[in-house]
């Protein structure tokens, strides 16, 4: 009994095996692949909390808890912080609220999506005055066009990348069916 108990726990083993090589290389299936808010928002719980200087580390912004999500018939995602900001070296409490919409491009310097076209939606920061509101607002949309540039949602998995078919190049970056697809072309 012990025996057949061994050879079915292997070959299960086995068949799991099998099939996650199977679909590691079949990965661009189509010349596409594709991510799910999920494996995002995996990758973003690992990256915060961070925290940005601003104006020459007068201002510090501090962002957490980051909540990403693929609305179902848009093209857009929306991506929602936990947000504080401090001033003259302090760091602010993640106090305020910070939410986003915006495109996903490929960057291939970081291999990584990038928010395209970032849209603040909603952006709320408690115990502040209309006049440093309206200042905030300004370091916030700073923060989220150098955020853009230069830091990724999502970096591509290296083996992912060796896996290229031959001739072909990362191109455009949809957000289809609640789903982010990359393209190739």
């Amino acid at each position: 009994m012990h025996r057949h108990r061994f050879f079915f726990a292997a070959f299960v083993a086995t068949a799991i095996a099998a099939c996650s090589t199977i679909g590691a290389m079949s990965a661009w299936l189509n010349n596409q692949v594709s991510y799910s808010a999920p494996q995002l928002q995996r990758y973003l719980d690992r990256r915060f909390p961070r925290d940005f200087d601003k104006l020459g580390g007068l201002v510090s912004v501090t962002l957490a808890n980051p909540r990403l999500s693929l609305p179902p018939g848009e093209h857009r995602l929306r991506l929602e912080f936990d947000m504080g900001i401090g001033a003259l070296g302090g760091q602010g409490a993640p106090s305020g609220h910070l939410a986003l919409s915006s495109g996903l491009r490929y960057d291939a310097a970081t291999q990584g999506l990038h928010l395209s076209d970032p849209e603040l939606l909603q952006f709320d920061l408690p115990g502040a005055g209309s006049l440093l509101k309206g200042g905030a607002r300004g370091i916030v949309n700073s923060l989220l066009a150098e955020y853009a540039r230069s830091e990724p949602v999502y970096r591509l998995e290296p083996d992912l990348l060796e896996k290229l078919p031959a001739g072909k190049r990362i191109g455009a970056v949809d957000i289809d069916d609640g789903r982010v697809v990359v393209r190739l072309q």
